[in-house]
């Protein structure tokens, strides 16, 4: 299989887990609702997202320190939890609570002794399809467009301005949690016997692996250059790394303008899929949108340096939502939610 194959069909996986995180999203949407599973009591007031964007700073400030004073298996433990957590409330929706426990446990379990890429990534679409649901029914369209708004410009500060995601990336990786999803370009790679991440990528962007290119211990990390491009190619690397908030962040515009649309004056966005997965124009083309954005990242990416993923990811969701509400006969600020 020549490097082209191989990094097409990692390039595939990625894709294939972003629509799985979405259409898992979808399928939650009625089970929530009705599980009265919304986060937030007003939906539609702004200052939300602040709140939510805060809370991404101060996580980030605690997940710093406690790499800082050696504390990362507070960190992994507590994201297993949530992964659990998370676990149940998916399978909790089609399930008796009692046997959504069994599932959620067999995930948490999973990640705490065989924490393989392919246990990542089943984690991480479980786990995003829940938080984008969860997310996406409790942040109204003006608010949910505000949160990705601020969150693509902090993404973009935090990769090319200050870098503080840096010593993040690192510790993240390291801890082998679906924080990071894997995308293996060859059947022999193993994400429990990879090295640590290098110093110039960060772990919520799409990036290139470290150490020796997912081989088993034994090698070093190709040193970055200046321009932050390792002196391995992208064609020939074992793996890509994507985070996992770059596929649930713009899933929750997705899930929102589904979710909504009743409730969109001046205009008609009727459901074009009922069961199980409720569907409309703008909530399609927002996904098209992210898809589309998402190639766009990954070819950049291909073109040796790690990028911030959200100004692509999230500017594609909302660019095509937009498209889809206007095509729906919505006017412009009934979109916006304003």
């Amino acid at each position: 299989m020549n490097d082209r194959t191989r990094v097409l069909g990692a390039v595939g996986l990625v894709v294939a887990i972003f629509l799985l995180v979405q259409l898992g999203a979808l399928s939650l949407v009625q089970p929530f609702e009705a599980q009265d599973r919304q986060v937030v009591e007003n939906p539609n007031d702004p200052t939300n997202s602040i709140a939510y964007v805060g809370a991404i700073l101060i996580a980030t400030a605690l997940m710093l320190l406690a790499f800082r004073y050696d504390l990362q298996w507070l960190i992994r433990g507590f994201i297993i939890l949530t992964s659990g957590m998370l676990s149940w409330y998916v399978f909790a929706a089609f399930l008796a609570p009692l046997v959504a426990a069994v599932p959620a446990a067999l995930i948490a379990v999973g990640l705490l002794v065989y924490p393989e890429w392919w246990v990542i990534d089943a984690a991480g679409v479980v786990m995003g399809a829940a938080a984008a649901g969860l997310f996406g029914i409790s942040f109204g369209l003006f608010p949910a467009i505000l949160l990705l708004t601020v969150l693509a410009v902090y993404d973009a500060i935090s990769v090319y301005g200050t870098e503080h995601m840096l010593t993040l990336a690192e510790g993240v990786m390291d801890m082998k949690v679906p924080v990071v999803l894997v995308a293996p370009t060859t059947l022999s790679f193993s994400f429990r016997e990879m090295g640590s991440a290098p110093d110039d990528e960060p772990a919520d962007e799409v990036e290139l692996p470290a150490g020796n290119g997912g081989q088993p211990e034994g090698g070093d990390a190709p040193e970055p250059s200046d321009e932050g491009v390792t002196d391995q190619s992208p064609m020939e690397r074992d793996a890509f790394f994507i985070g996992l908030g770059d596929a649930v962040m713009p899933s929750i515009i997705v899930v929102s303008a589904v979710h909504f649309h009743t409730a969109v004056p001046g205009g008609t966005v009727d459901a074009l899929v009922t069961d199980p997965i409720l569907l409309n124009l703008p909530g399609l083309t927002a996904m098209v949108g992210t898809i589309a954005g998402l190639l766009v990242l990954m070819w950049m990416v291909l073109k040796g340096r790690a990028h911030a993923g959200l100004p692509l990811l999230n500017g594609g969701a909302i660019g095509g939502y937009l498209v889809g509400a206007l095509a729906s006969g919505v006017p412009l600020m009934a979109a916006l939610g304003l």
